[in-house]
């Protein structure tokens, strides 16, 4: 029982800086960069509330992914290792390629 809750807290911890940058960060006046501090982000986004929306919504759903798997440790660690290998792996890249379409789309470029 105490590897299903120490999966819990490890996913909520991971999950929580997300949620935190997606309802903090959606009324911004500067486009919400990626894990890079881009900080060119200010010349090449042309709508910065639309771009902040898709952003914070791409942040939200990480943030429910990681809870989804802290789930899935508390119903069976074996799950919960699982989800959280795809969630550090293919996941990273689906959000990564999600965050390139969402800065084509907003870009001037």
């Amino acid at each position: 029982m105490v590897g299903r809750i120490v999966g819990l807290v490890s996913c909520i911890m991971c999950a929580f800086p997300f949620l935190i940058i997606s309802v903090y960060n959606k009324d911004s006046k500067e486009p919400i960069n990626f894990w890079s501090g881009d900080t060119t982000l200010k010349t090449k986004v042309k709508n910065v509330v639309e771009y902040n929306k898709e952003m914070t919504l791409l942040y939200k759903k990480c943030a429910i992914v990681f809870l989804i798997t802290g789930v899935g440790f508390l119903a069976m660690p074996v799950i919960g290792v699982i989800m959280i290998c795809f969630d550090c792996t293919l996941g990273i890249y689906l959000v990564y390629r999600n965050y390139k379409r969402i800065l084509h789309s907003y870009s001037n470029l």
